[in-house]
């Protein structure tokens, strides 16, 4: 979680180490999108209402030590 210019930012960061289950994008489930929101809502119960976002961070290797790709997403789940 961190702030950038007054806006609550939630930030998820996702990484496969290989292929074999998919991309780090494809970790991003409903179900997975659901329980962030749900946990956002909880931190922000009680404090005073600010604007909010979401970013994901993507990385996707070939192999151990082997960063093929990071992909920054900002606002992801924006409309």
């Amino acid at each position: 979680i961190a702030d950038e210019a007054g806006v609550t930012v939630f930030a998820e960061v996702r990484l496969r180490k290989h292929g074999r289950f998919g991309s780090a994008a494809e970790s991003i489930t409903s179900a997975k999108r659901r329980r962030l929101i749900a946990a956002a809502q909880h931190f922000l119960t009680g404090r005073r209402e600010r604007v909010c976002r979401f970013d994901v961070m993507l990385l996707d290797a070939t192999g151990p030590g082997r960063l093929e790709d990071i992909v920054w997403i900002r606002d992801a789940f924006g409309e």
